[in-house]
């Protein structure tokens, strides 16, 4: 085989599987679901994600709890999902209908029960804990648990990325929401007016915290997403900023 042949193919074998992987990407898994009853119809605030008020976070009632396998340690944070009730007639609502959910908790294991009864969070099973408002619109209300399929989908969200300041001057802590493209936030740098750009590290959740004082600076913001894509908000914050404000800055598009 020619140099020029043996090119050919290493390209078609590349461009094949490029396809293989885009294609996995966007198919369905198989996975389970519950809900959770609150009384404003969305799931329990204050969740391991640390967005605190969802319908304030913008996420509402369309938000799900992850099991272990699909929470990644807060890695999957603000990530969206598609996700269909199939497979039981007596519970899936006729022509399968879906919801597009953000990642907002966790849903902690339970080894006292069996994963197929109870403990349906247990690892490694791919699980959704999800508002009752948001699991009546793809299954009955009487199931108790439903087979379900999902996919990472894009996030389509208003507006720009937000960020909350918190902390004191010696523990500067930013929580990041309204996440477009992916949701996902893998990186986080901050700049203020004088320092250069510096990497923040994850608290927990999509809080990401620096030690260094940046009172009195304005900041300046770095997020990259798990695509690898990067989007910089220049001056988000300005000199006076305090704790307990929120700043929105640009958006994935």
């Amino acid at each position: 085989m020619g140099a020029l042949q043996l090119h050919v193919f290493y390209l078609i074998l590349l461009l094949t599987i490029s396809s293989q992987v885009i294609s996995k990407q966007g198919e369905w898994k198989s996975a389970t679901a519950t809900y959770t009853k609150q009384a404003d119809a969305s799931i329990i605030t204050e969740g391991a994600c640390g967005y605190g008020d969802l319908y304030k976070a913008s996420y509402g009632k369309y938000s799900a709890g992850l099991s272990t396998m699909l929470f990644n340690k807060g890695s999957t944070c603000g990530a969206c999902f598609e996700v269909r009730c199939v497979d039981h007639i007596l519970w899936c609502l006729q022509g399968s209908p879906s919801v597009i959910l953000t990642a907002t908790d966790f849903c902690p294991p339970n080894y006292g029960l069996s994963s197929d009864y109870g403990g349906w969070c247990n690892f490694p099973k791919e699980h959704f804990e999800i508002s009752e408002a948001a699991f009546v619109e793809i299954a009955e209300k009487r199931a108790e648990i439903v087979p379900v399929q999902y996919k990472r989908v894009k996030c389509e969200r208003r507006g720009g990325m937000r960020f909350s300041m918190s902390g004191s001057a010696h523990f500067f802590q930013v929580l990041i929401t309204n996440v477009g493209l992916d949701g996902e936030v893998v990186g986080v740098k901050v700049k203020g007016s004088k320092t250069g750009w510096m990497p923040m590290a994850r608290n927990w959740g999509q809080n990401w915290h620096s030690n260094i004082n940046l009172v009195g600076q304005p900041l300046s913001f770095e997020v990259t997403a798990s695509t690898g894509r990067t989007v910089a908000s220049y001056s988000v914050a300005p000199a006076n900023w305090q704790f307990g404000q929120t700043f929105e800055g640009k958006q994935f598009k």
